[in-house]
């Protein structure tokens, strides 16, 4: 079963919350959300493709990745992990950048909670972002992060039902 992704703005505490559900078991949706070869199955919508450059899943360490356009396009991303509590939550700062890493400063940060919680039929994912003003969180959705992450989103339901674990 596909789910719905239920993502809201609450603009005066600047923050977007998205929650999605997925039938399969926490353990396995946190390893999709943990590891770069799952990772780079689903997170960039179709028809981009997320390429990692490095992975370091841990308190401290980074994911540098780029998402690959069709037509040769690099955005290139990485994410500070901050905070590990394995197969429950994570914390983590994001950003555009260039491809050694270095934070592009036209881009907003994005400070992601994401929290995995089992349900009688699967998991729970629910994922509290902050910016540090209303204007970056507004910059981010006018850049199509809604229906980019959605689609990233449904990508993984794809995957999850799939024997590549």
């Amino acid at each position: 079963m596909i789910h719905n992704t239920a993502i809201s703005k609450d603009l005066a505490n600047k923050k977007l919350h998205v929650i999605r559900e997925f039938d399969a078991p926490v353990e396995k949706v946190w390893k999709a959300w943990t590891e770069s070869s799952l990772l780079d199955k689903w997170w960039a919508p179709k028809p981009w493709k997320t390429e990692t450059k490095l992975m370091d899943f841990t308190e401290g360490g980074l994911w540098l990745y780029c998402m690959a356009g069709p037509n040769g396009e690099k955005a290139y991303c990485r994410v500070d992990f901050k905070t590990i509590n394995p197969g429950q939550s994570f914390s983590a700062v994001s950003s555009f950048c260039d491809e050694d890493g270095n934070a592009d400063d036209n881009f907003p940060r994005m400070y992601w909670l994401n929290e995995f919680i089992a349900t009688t039929t699967g998991a729970k994912v629910e994922v509290a972002i902050s910016f540090d003003s209303e204007a970056d969180l507004q910059k981010i959705v006018e850049m199509g992060f809604e229906g980019g992450f959605n689609m990233g989103l449904g990508n993984l339901d794809e995957l999850l039902q799939t024997e590549e674990f």
